[in-house]
């Protein structure tokens, strides 16, 4: 069953929080632990400042992901896959349908993960490349494929 996306509302706010503990939480806590409060607080924001949508297998949410347009470009966000539902291939589904429709306007794709988030090995499968790095994140981008029709 393919998953599908929808718009989050405002009562996916805590699933949102809680999907982001689970799936980057055990990333975050051990170098900077987790600290609960300010994790709520950037998420808050990130929350108001981007479009989110919920992640769905079959009626059940499992996720989430913030995708917007900057600069010409897609840029994708707060893509957390909960735990129990992560190699099964709802985070690849999620980024075909994603760069399908990226590729059709023509669109680079940018995000950015820990570098120490084995995630990376899902984005560099879709063609992500190395674009830029910080001491603590990788900076990937994925051009646009060219259909031959």
């Amino acid at each position: 069953m393919t998953p599908t996306l929808r718009a989050a509302l405002d009562s996916d706010f805590e699933f949102a929080f809680d999907a982001k503990r689970q799936a980057l939480g055990p990333y975050v806590a051990p170098r900077w632990g987790w600290d609960d409060d300010f994790q709520r607080n950037l998420h808050r924001s990130r929350w108001e400042e981007r479009p989110w949508s919920v992640i769905l297998k079959g009626g059940t949410p499992v996720g989430t992901i913030a995708t917007w347009e900057v600069d010409g470009h897609r840029r994708i966000g707060e893509f957390y896959v909960l735990p129990d539902f992560q190699r099964a291939g709802i985070g690849s589904a999620v980024l075909r349908q994603l760069l399908a429709q990226a590729d059709h306007d023509k669109q680079a794709v940018r995000l950015e993960h820990l570098k120490w988030n084995p995630v990376g090995a899902l984005y560099a499968r879709h063609g992500f490349g190395h674009e830029s790095a910080n001491d603590t994140h990788c900076f990937l981008v994925r051009h646009p494929i060219a259909s031959h029709r």
